[in-house]
């Protein structure tokens, strides 16, 4: 084998030394050595030099093989001591196996010193490895418990019994800022950390360990906690994996964090949107107020003046001389005026409340596609159902605000030649679904800034309970869906006030 030897061989005679070298070779080793035969020049190749084996004669004149073994044990290596000698009882050699010696072997008989010395370098090499992988381990655990115990959580191994009790075998020490609880008693007593839920969070909790106990990828829970100490509420989230089980008990590993800002925020922007809500909701009211009020006076003001001009007109007209020609040009001037001013204020009044809306959606959906089709010239084929549904004015504005805003759209961006309306009832829900062939909608459109349109039809169908959607691809055309409860839910409609 030519194995390479690094000995150290505590030895007087230099005679036995070269038996012992020669024996060595022999046995398939390179031997590199030092011979040495006191106290001091031991200490000195121990401190100078690595080694991997020590032979020592058991009788030195100054010195013995028991003082070797006492000397080799104060520098602390891990390598073979095998004692080898001419002369040596049974109880000596005893006492140096008891000492420390790994073995012993009579000079006599040095057909055992390779074998001795095979097994115990395995030995050493064995130990070695143990040891490195020991100290490995350490280093890990150190390394481990340093990141445990900086993570803004708890992180713990948690077994879950048959009968519903837990039992934590390790806690971070997050415990006790997040939970206010050491994390040796909660490894001692774990309803220390179950006294804290919220009893009306309790059951999603056990819920949540049981389904993934049983096969489930993990469960994760978010609840309230009181943390001692003053008992302040917070919120934790608490994932749970796990790893194993037997008898029925669910056994893994979790992290716990500290979720209270997060939720608070949430709240915060709940309450913020609600309030936002309602208040968009009572200015789309207002406003739709304001515009029935504006265009009541324009027909009934306005519209009522104009006529009355137009007659007085006219009156005069039949009173001026037939031979003032100038006069009567004047007239026909203003008469026509007049017409086109009447036409204008109606149109003003139909824009801002179509009067159709009181003949019923239907109606004024198809009203409203006969006059895109007369102004843009493109056709607008519609569907509706044969007898007309039975809604609220706020449903049928909306609806049919959300309608012309669609077709608004399609007049501004589409370069469309064909536009089809399908309205519908399903599960008490109205589905208004406008669809045309133009260049499409592009996903990055819906939500580009300045573009108020889809938006503003789903803030305001939101209001009532409903939805907008809008799908489309660049050369294929959009299609928008609306979807409007016919009947108002009591949590859709908004409050009386604004706070």
């Amino acid at each position: 084998m030519n194995q390479p030897l690094r000995v150290l061989l505590v030895e007087d005679s230099a005679d036995d030394a070269e038996l012992l070298l020669w024996t060595l070779q022999r046995g398939g080793y390179r031997p590199e050595h030092a011979r040495v035969s006191d106290a001091a020049g031991m200490t000195a190749a121990l401190d100078g030099s690595a080694w991997d084996l020590i032979i020592a004669d058991y009788s030195l004149p100054q010195f013995s093989g028991i003082a070797a073994l006492e000397l080799f044990k104060t520098h602390n290596i891990d390598i073979p001591f095998i004692i080898v000698s001419g002369h040596i009882g049974e109880d000596d050699a005893v006492a140096a196996m008891k000492g420390g010696a790994h073995d012993y072997v009579m000079k006599r008989n040095l057909s055992r010193l390779i074998p001795a010395i095979d097994r115990e370098m395995r030995e050493a090499a064995m130990r070695a490895a143990r040891h490195a992988a020991e100290k490995k381990l350490l280093e890990n655990e150190a390394r481990l418990s340093a990141i445990l115990s900086n993570i803004p959580g708890v992180v713990f191994q948690l077994a879950l019994e048959p009968d519903n009790s837990w039992h934590f075998s390790y806690v971070s020490e997050g415990s006790e800022s997040l939970l206010g609880v050491p994390p040796d008693q909660l490894v001692r007593n774990a309803a220390l950390f179950l006294d804290l839920i919220k009893a009306e969070d309790r059951a999603a909790l056990d819920a949540c360990i049981a389904n993934a106990g049983s096969g489930q990828a993990g469960a994760r829970w978010e609840g309230r906690i009181s943390a001692r100490p003053g008992n302040e509420p917070r919120w934790i989230n608490l994932r749970f994996s796990p790893t194993g089980g037997s008898g029925g008990a669910i056994r893994g590993e979790g992290i716990m964090t500290n979720i209270t800002e997060i939720k608070l925020a949430e709240q915060v922007i709940r309450e913020s949107r609600r309030r936002l809500s309602e208040l968009t909701s009572h200015l789309e009211k207002v406003k739709e107020q304001e515009r029935t009020r504006i265009a009541r006076e324009i027909h009934d003001d306005i519209g009522g003046n104009l006529t009355a001009i137009k007659i007085d007109l006219m009156w005069l007209a039949g009173r001026v001389p037939a031979n003032d020609e100038a006069l009567g040009a004047k007239i026909k001037q203003l008469d026509s005026l007049v017409d086109d001013t009447i036409n204008t204020t109606s149109r003003i009044g139909r824009d801002l409340r179509p009067g159709i809306l009181d003949l019923g959606i239907a109606a004024a959906i198809e009203w409203a596609a006969r006059d895109f089709e007369r102004r843009m010239g493109i056709p607008c084929r519609v569907e509706c159902p044969p007898d007309e549904m039975n809604i609220d004015p706020d449903t049928a504005n909306a609806l049919f605000s959300s309608f012309r805003e669609t077709l608004t759209n399609i007049t501004k961006h589409a370069a469309a030649t064909r536009v089809d309306t399908l309205l519908r009832v399903e599960n008490d829900m109205l589905n208004l679904t406008v669809e045309d062939n133009g260049r499409g909608i592009a996903a990055a459109d819906m939500g580009k800034a300045g573009s108020f349109g889809l938006r503003g039809m789903a803030e305001r169908a939101g209001q009532l309970g409903g939805t907008v959607s809008a799908t489309g691809a660049p050369g294929k055309g959009t299609r928008v869906t609306v979807r409007l409860p016919r009947t108002r839910a009591a949590s859709a409609l908004p409050s009386a006030g604004v706070a």
